[in-house]
């Protein structure tokens, strides 16, 4: 499988971009190089990694609509190996001006895949919609990672962003995959939150990862500090959760090193 995932689900709070911020910030730390791109005009991943919105002069909009470099937008983060790609509420307009460009489905993988070689992983923060932002990143993607809150409706939106994925896959992305379900705000004191894990992993097997992240006061509190929850705090049941889910995700898939640990590992050969 490929190194571009892309964290979605329509649905809002269900714990998405704290997925996307700390599973990558999870797998940096484990030392691979990885890229998060804040696709979401809420911006919610750009501040919580520590990175001031209102400061930006360029960011995934400038990108994404042709007018900047990806090295001009690319901000390094608190983590070690982690870049974002920042999001400003500008991006709200590109759901309108995307409708206007030829092939706008494929506006951020023209700038992205060329760029994926110099990362192990990119991940890919998408907004709580399925609109042309959400569109763009399944096009750029080789696989979607959904966050999926234990409650009584999560099959039902589960359903539908599914059907948008075969949709992709027959006509925009043919190489495109379901990377994984991650069970997340899980309270395992309450039968509800057991009934519906049970059903999931029912109906989805393998798809669903063995980890599942808590209701935790430390990750709700760690955005407001803009870093993830293993630099604000290591040792609570969140950090925990989602570096077990990152040597998961790392077990389960190869993801290629950089075309830049090539090239360093082929020139000391040489030597």
């Amino acid at each position: 499988m490929g190194g571009i995932l892309a964290v979605a689900n329509q649905k809002g709070g269900v714990g998405k971009t704290t997925t996307a911020v700390n599973l990558a910030a999870a797998v940096a730390l484990a030392g691979h190089r990885v890229l998060l791109v804040d696709l979401d005009p809420q911006g919610n991943a750009t501040s919580g990694l520590g990175v001031a919105r209102h400061e930006l002069e360029r960011h995934v909009y400038h990108l994404l609509m042709g007018g900047a470099a990806l090295d001009d937008i690319l901000r390094p983060t608190a983590v070690e190996n982690l870049a974002i790609l920042p999001a400003a509420r500008d991006l709200t307009g590109a759901e309108i001006e995307l409708a206007e460009m030829a092939e706008w489905e494929y506006a951020l993988a023209d700038k992205l895949r060329p760029a994926a070689a110099r990362f192990e992983v990119i991940f890919i923060d998408c907004p709580p919609s399925l609109g042309r932002l959400t569109v763009n990143a399944m096009v750029a993607a080789d696989g979607v990672l959904v966050p999926l809150q234990t409650e009584y409706y999560a099959m039902e939106g589960l359903t539908e962003l599914l059907a948008t994925v075969d949709s992709i896959r027959a006509g925009l992305n043919p190489n495109l995959t379901l990377a994984g379900i991650v069970l997340t705000m899980y309270d395992g004191r309450t039968n509800l939150a057991r009934d519906v894990e049970q059903e999931i992993r029912r109906h989805f097997g393998e798809l669903v990862f063995k980890t599942v992240v808590p209701r935790s006061v430390r990750l709700a509190e760690a955005p407001s500090h803009g870093l993830p929850v293993m630099l604000y705090d290591g040792r609570s049941q969140g950090a925990e959760a989602y570096l077990e889910l990152s040597r998961e995700l790392l077990r389960r898939y190869r993801f290629s090193p950089p075309e830049s640990a090539h090239q360093t590992e082929n020139s000391g050969a040489a030597t």
